[in-house]
């Protein structure tokens, strides 16, 4: 199956602690009620995972051990997950006509086993091409915020909501920085693709740039986010 130009697809990305999931979910609120009147559905899925095939592929990586896999092991499952992804939701949800926000898609594999586990651009690059046959988002949301703020935020969060899932939290600080490097570095490499969020405030003044980027980018009435 090749990529579809229908609907619209938007990610976030963003290090651990960035609340990726809260403005997910605040962002596809506010698309379905601007899109109804066109008739336009709004779906969330997220990575790893997305698909029965996927969400069984997350289970490997996001618990268990930090050094339970090694980084080629780790591109090649994310990969792996990706293209079953793209196969059985995205894709199918685009044709149809569908918008679809996804929490986090190929640039968090750049990032973190490219950039935080050293395996480089070239090599996630070319994993990239095989896996998504030159498709990319319409739009990526890059949740910036400080390496401490946002570990602090993640193990406030942790006691329920992460369900175990928390491999790659546990990994270190100089694994965190060069994430958050990682993610700066594709934002400005593709300036046209990524917006930068300020996420180092409360969930609403995140909200509202989110909205701001989004409604600018893909030209949706700022009015609409009321």
């Amino acid at each position: 199956m090749s990529a579809p130009q229908k609907g619209r697809f938007i990610t976030l990305e963003g290090g651990e602690g960035a609340g990726k999931s809260t403005q997910l979910r605040r962002l596809a609120e506010t698309l379905a009620k601007t899109l109804a009147a066109r008739g336009i559905d709004v779906l969330t899925t997220r990575e790893p995972g997305g698909s029965q095939g996927a969400e069984e592929i997350r289970a490997l990586l996001v618990s268990g051990d930090t050094g339970r896999w090694g980084p080629v092991t780790e591109a090649l499952l994310h990969s792996a997950a990706r293209r079953d992804h793209l196969e059985r939701t995205v894709w199918p949800a685009l044709e149809a006509g569908r918008w679809v926000v996804c929490d986090r898609f190929f640039d968090s594999t750049m990032a973190y086993q490219g950039y935080g586990l050293g395996l480089g651009r070239e090599r996630i690059a070319a994993l990239q091409a095989l896996a998504l046959d030159g498709f990319r988002p319409d739009l990526t949301l890059i949740l910036d915020i400080d390496v401490q703020t946002g570990l602090r935020r993640a193990v406030a969060r942790a006691g329920g909501e992460a369900g175990g899932e928390d491999r790659y939290e546990r990994m270190d600080v100089g694994f965190h920085e060069r994430l958050r490097h990682g993610f700066l570095d594709i934002a400005e490499r593709e300036p046209e693709r990524c917006a930068v969020i300020d996420a180092d405030a409360d969930a609403d003044h995140v909200q509202a740039r989110v909205w701001n980027a989004v409604a600018s980018r893909l030209g949706l009435a700022l009015e609409s986010a009321s």
